[in-house]
This record gives structure tokens, C-alpha cells and sequence, in this order.
């Protein structure tokens, strides 16, 4: 888990951690970041997990055989911020697929709505493909997104 004890303004732009944890009831799920291809929403992510953003939060949207999303506060689907303001710009590469399981790409109601809230894919959707910002993979833990979608 990453911890620190500023919870103000956007980190440095230096600060770009390879891999960042959730730490979930049913266990560990470590998360690979995609710094080259989606830097500020790699940053976005990984500072909401170092402020505790995600503490106590539900995975709020579970649909068997496709994904598991989470980040939102409220629990509703409609809730969350990003550390820019309510929404930042999608950073979509046409080199980046939804090709399977364990790919982790922000959740958004249209583009550039990206917020805090994100999803883990349980197989193939390559219909995301250009609508989602792919930022990370699942390093380890796959285990337990699989339990957390069953």
C-alpha cells in the first residue's frame, strides 16, 4: 500500500511508481502502471490510492465475464473526482486492447470524463477499445479479481 503524509496538490511529475496495490477483503490485487502511454492518468490513479481515496470504497459494478468496477466513494456509479478536478482528458493509444482479463482502464460516462472511478476487465472487450483509457495491468492478484467478479 502507499502511504505518505501530504494529501495536498499533484505529485512531481518524477514520481511514477511501476506498481501500486489495492488492498481488498477478499486479498491483494498489485497493479502494473502504464507511465509511457497514460502518464496523467497513471498519476491520478496511483495518488488517489496514496491519499486513501479508495479506502473503504466498493467494487459497486460487477458483471460476470466482463469486468469489476470500482472507485467510486458513493458506492452508486455516479460519485468521484480526479486529483485535477472532477474530470481530466482520456489518453487513448490505438497500441493499447482490451485483450483479456486483467486490464485496468478508467471507467467514464463519454470522453474526457474521466474521474476517479476505473475497471478491471474478466475477459476480452475489445468493443472499449477507443473509449477507455487503458493505464495498467493487473501484476498480481488476478486471483482475486476473479473472486471479486464471480
Amino acid at each position: 500500500m502507499l502511504t505518505s503524509s501530504s494529501n495536498a496538490g499533484i505529485p512531481d511529475k518524477a514520481w511514477q511508481p511501476h506498481f501500486v496495490s489495492l488492498e481488498t477483503s477478499m486479498g491483494e490485487i498489485v497493479i502494473e502502471l502504464y507511465w509511457k502511454h497514460a502518464p496523467n492518468t497513471c498519476r491520478n490513479f496511483a495518488e488517489l490510492i496514496r491519499r486513501g481515496y479508495y479506502n473503504n470504497t466498493i467494487f459497486h459494478r460487477i458483471i460476470r465475464d466482463f469486468m469489476i468496477q470500482g472507485g467510486d466513494p458513493t458506492g452508486t456509479g455516479r460519485g468521484g473526482q480526479s486529483i485535477y478536478g472532477p474530470t481530466f482528458e482520456d489518453e487513448i493509444h490505438s497500441d493499447l486492447k482490451h485483450t483479456g482479463a486483467g486490464i485496468i482502464s478508467m471507467a467514464n460516462s463519454g470522453p474526457d470524463t474521466n474521474g476517479s472511478q476505473f475497471f478491471i476487465t474478466l475477459a476480452p472487450a475489445q468493443w472499449l477499445d477507443g473509449k477507455h483509457a487503458i493505464f495498467g495491468r493487473v501484476h498480481s492478484g488476478m486471483n482475486v479479481v476473479k473472486r471479486i467478479g464471480f
